[in-house]
């Protein structure tokens, strides 16, 4: 690689780094936030939080790379050309791959990397994360109840105690079920235990307080009282697998007695021809930034800038990818779009680059922007001028 293409590519990359990281930590932050609960609500340790915001990372990657790389690049061409270096290098005479060449090659790194990510980390990252969220309500009286503080382990259903003995024993129980609208049900033991299935809460040597929405409140002693807790465990500690859980090979050959692909198959043909298509987007959205910003321009040319241009492009190739993969779940005709959109744009961006011209979508909107700003301003700056007025 010649000089000036390692000085173009150490410019992108580092201009690539600082727009990724400072999103890409923005978005994490939101995501893992919501994972919150899973902590205060489970009784889970801060490490295991850890672990659960670390395996959320690979599902956001994928998704900031493409635009991270429009920043990036275009940012990088748009001061080279304020610089005069773009200018330069055209009345050096030297060819023009040597400002495409460095940053397709970038472009085609975080491409593979978006692969990588997309098919092979992620799934194994969505998998785990649904198995540590199973797993940390599995046991809901071992893992969910803490001692001496009230925890909710359903809409509704309260539970406290005041110490753990050995053998699943708990003392002091204290149970708040407001699950039924028509009554709220207290209860009051001075022992209980689990039994070995999970399935049941036996308590004895206590009462019920049963209070109706009218005020009634009736009071039954016990010396042993079942509490049914078979509709909380049924579907705990079980991760269920969705079509964004399952890896590549999985998607190409679906297990026919998989019970969600049985439910829902569109979602699986969805997934998979989503991602044999986003992975690509980062080389469309180089393309696409370089047809707008690769090129010497007068500091005195009036044009939208480059960087606007192209995220408006790229957010716009975004949204259509979105909607067709998500056409695909009920409608397969959606699977020839979805594989058109990088196409017909890649077209668009090579035929601009190879007649030297601006996309002519992007000229057109960047001259009537450029055109209306310039109305305001001399209208605006008239009227604010104190001369503009008649004379005395």
């Amino acid at each position: 690689m010649k000089l000036l293409e390692t000085y173009i590519l150490r410019r992108v990359g580092q201009m690539f780094l600082v727009a990724l990281l400072p999103v890409l930590a923005i978005i994490w932050t939101t995501q893992v936030l919501q994972r919150v609960n899973l902590v205060t609500d489970s009784g889970q340790s801060m490490g295991s939080f850890a672990k659960l915001a670390t395996l959320i990372l690979p599902s956001i990657i994928p998704i900031v790379l493409p635009f991270a790389l429009v920043i990036g690049v275009t940012q990088t061409l748009t001061t080279m050309n304020n610089d005069s270096e773009l200018t330069v290098i055209d009345a050096a005479g030297a060819k023009r791959s040597i400002i495409l060449r460095p940053i397709l090659i970038l472009a085609a790194v975080i491409s593979i990397f978006s692969f990588l990510v997309d098919n092979v980390v992620e799934p194994k990252a969505k998998t785990g994360v649904r198995q540590m969220v199973a797993a940390a309500y599995a046991d809901l009286l071992s893992t969910v109840i803490e001692e001496k503080n009230f925890r909710r382990i359903d809409t509704g259903l309260y539970v406290q105690i005041s110490e753990r003995l050995a053998g699943r024993v708990l003392k002091g129980l204290f149970v708040v079920d407001e699950r039924d609208p028509a009554f709220e049900l207290i209860y009051y033991a001075r022992e209980g235990a689990v039994d070995e299935k999970g399935t049941s809460l036996i308590m004895h040597d206590g009462e019920v307080h049963r209070k109706t929405q009218t005020g009634e409140v009736s009071v039954i002693r016990f010396d042993s009282y079942s509490f049914d807790l078979s509709d909380l465990t049924q579907n705990r500690g079980q991760a269920t697998l969705r079509a964004s859980d399952r890896e590549l090979a999985f998607l190409f050959n679906p297990d026919p007695n998989d019970k969600d692909y049985i439910a829902r198959p569109g979602s699986y043909r969805a997934e998979l021809h989503r991602r044999m298509t986003d992975w690509v987007l980062p080389m469309v959205f180089a393309l696409i930034s370089l047809a707008i910003a690769g090129d010497a321009r007068s500091h005195r040319e009036a044009r939208l800038h480059p960087m606007v241009a192209a995220l408006i492009f790229a957010f716009g190739i975004r949204w259509a990818s979105f909607y067709a993969a998500n056409q695909i779940d009920t409608d397969p005709e959606y699977i020839g779009v979805l594989y058109a959109i990088p196409v017909v744009a890649s077209l668009l961006a090579i035929a601009s680059l190879s007649h030297h011209k601006r996309l002519s979508v992007v000229s057109a909107m960047s001259d009537r922007i450029s055109a209306s700003w310039q109305r305001l301003s001399r209208r605006f700056g008239r009227s604010a001028d104190p001369s503009a007025g008649g004379s005395a």
